[in-house]
């Protein structure tokens, strides 16, 4: 396909405007596919240890099961200290979570107390406002039955 005229000119005057910039950026573009074209080719799967391939004798089978028990015994350690932290979480989550709980049946039982309080005080006032009235009244009869009021010391 060819290129229309304006588009090659245009080309051409970028070429000849920016000059080596354009072709070291081609190049570096180029390279870097190569690059990566080199490494997928060129690399290929990590092969294991097989115990069953013929080329390995008894020695490196030996030397293979040991690295494996080594391993399995690191993995096993990391996981049962894993399991040790996140138990502690929970006994830590579960410790404050009681606690939280606790505290909220204090505070209910505090605001329980406190009205019962308010209350109990409400009426001794009343209570000691009836009293001093009733006091008040019986010394009133007393001054009257003394100075001659006799139907008040009946009351």
């Amino acid at each position: 396909m060819a290129l229309p005229w304006r588009a090659a000119q245009g080309i051409l005057a970028a070429r000849d405007w920016e000059g080596e910039e354009i072709m070291q950026k081609r190049l570096k573009a180029v390279l870097a596919a190569m690059a990566v074209a080199a490494s997928a080719i060129l690399s290929g799967p990590a092969l294991a240890d097989d115990p069953f391939d013929p080329a390995m004798d008894a020695e490196g089978i030996a030397r293979d099961r040991e690295l494996t028990r080594e391993l399995n015994v690191g993995e096993l350690e990391y996981v049962r200290e894993r399991d040790a932290r996140y138990a502690q979480g929970w006994r830590d989550y579960d410790r404050a979570r009681r606690a939280r709980d606790e505290h909220a049946q204090d505070l209910a039982e505090y605001e329980a107390r406190q009205a019962d309080y308010e209350r109990d005080a409400r009426r001794y006032t009343e209570d000691r406002r009836r009293y001093e009235q009733a006091m008040a009244d019986w010394r009133a009869d007393v001054a009257d039955c003394r100075a001659g009021y006799y139907e008040a010391c009946a009351r």
